[in-house]
């Protein structure tokens, strides 16, 4: 990180940060191109580690990509404010980033599953227990990121 003035390494607040974001964007090598995609997503912090799960059809570029790397980078943003000035140069922006990179894989036991979706669906919703039907368990892919690396910076103080 260029910006060491700006990076954010207290977890409390990093962990604060991420609730606040609605979006995940992930990264994915192929080949000779990097495949970026946003996805709706959750987070938990377990045992020191950062953890992600998103939500996604079984098929398609990026499972094909996971299934083949086992790899992802991720990028999360949020607070954007046009921060004026007297002149172009002196404007600037407020904002909040977290970067990163994890270990990605399809979770496949059931009841991690479920608990993935109910904490993806109380991210966004506030309610935390869901019912869903062993078909659509079946017919949705459930991605795991687990953080190896998350840098977090900000320009104004975060609120």
């Amino acid at each position: 990180m260029r910006r060491h003035d700006r990076q954010i390494t207290d977890e409390n607040t990093i962990n604060e940060l991420i609730a606040r974001c609605r979006a995940i964007r992930l990264g994915l090598h192929d080949e000779d191109e990097i495949y970026i995609v946003p996805l709706h997503f959750a987070h938990s912090f377990e045992n020191g580690q950062h953890v992600f799960y998103c939500h996604s059809a079984p098929m398609g570029r990026k499972i094909d990509l996971i299934k083949r790397t086992g790899y992802a980078a991720f990028e999360m943003d949020g607070g954007q404010e046009l921060l004026p000035g007297e002149i172009a140069c002196d404007y600037s922006s407020a904002y909040f980033s977290i970067i990163g990179t994890a270990d990605a894989s399809l979770v496949e036991d059931m009841a991690e599953k479920e608990a993935a979706l109910n904490l993806i669906m109380a991210h966004y919703t506030g309610k935390n227990q869901w019912e869903y039907k062993p078909a659509m368990l079946k017919a949705i892919a459930v991605i795991k990121l687990v953080a190896r690396e998350l840098t977090c910076k900000a320009n104004q103080a975060p609120v």
